[in-house]
């Protein structure tokens, strides 16, 4: 089934904001939703807040969202139109462990869109679309490994070719079309279009 996996090179720079404005911008598409994310040490899995515990049953949690607003990210896609919206949280480097119930719930969608650059490491989406913020000097470690994957790049519309990152390679990201975003428009009626474009080649009937 069709698979969208939006990542980014760091918190707070727009990516919640882009999978928010593909759904809306695609209803059509009945998406199933999905926000990973990966606590550290001394972190809860089943609800992100400080824990002492290193018990198997807090390394992995995945929770359907009910409420569009909760505030939290996974209810934000219920908001712009997503028909079913999940939060996983797992301790760093553990993914792996939630992937045979994560590959459950996308078996079962129609259309699946995914925050996280980790799952890249799991499975090949149809699209890869990374949000970059040339300002902001902070790269992930799972963004760069990932970003030579990318078949789009959305980044700020005021960016400049000058770069806040050191060691990254402005040839990792040649050949992905590039997008415009802005604080009124994450997601261009270009962007979607091209998602759309994209999931119907590979996806023929």
């Amino acid at each position: 089934m069709p698979i969208v996996v939006v990542g980014g090179h760091t918190r707070n720079i727009g990516k919640t904001s882009v999978v928010a404005g593909l759904i809306a911008a695609l209803p059509d598409r009945h998406w199933t939703a999905i926000k990973i994310t990966q606590f550290g040490h001394n972190v809860c899995s089943a609800n992100g807040e400080p824990c002492d515990c290193e018990t198997a049953d807090h390394t992995i949690a995945i929770s359907e969202e009910r409420s569009r607003t909760s505030g939290t990210d996974s209810a934000r896609y219920l908001a712009a139109g997503a028909e079913h919206s999940f939060w996983v949280r797992t301790r760093q480097g553990q993914l792996a462990e939630a992937m045979p119930r994560l590959r459950a719930l996308i078996a079962e969608a129609d259309n699946i869109i995914v925050e996280s650059n980790s799952i890249l490491r799991f499975l090949r989406p149809d699209i890869f679309i990374s949000v970059l913020d040339p300002s902001v000097a902070d790269f992930k470690p799972s963004a760069l490994r990932y970003l030579d994957r990318a078949d789009a790049i959305v980044m700020p519309a005021d960016a400049t070719s000058e770069t806040a990152w050191e060691n990254v390679s402005p040839r990792l990201i040649e050949r992905a079309k590039r997008f415009p975003m802005t604080s009124q428009q994450y997601c261009s009626q270009e962007l979607a279009a091209f998602v759309e474009e994209r999931l119907q080649a590979r996806h023929a009937v």
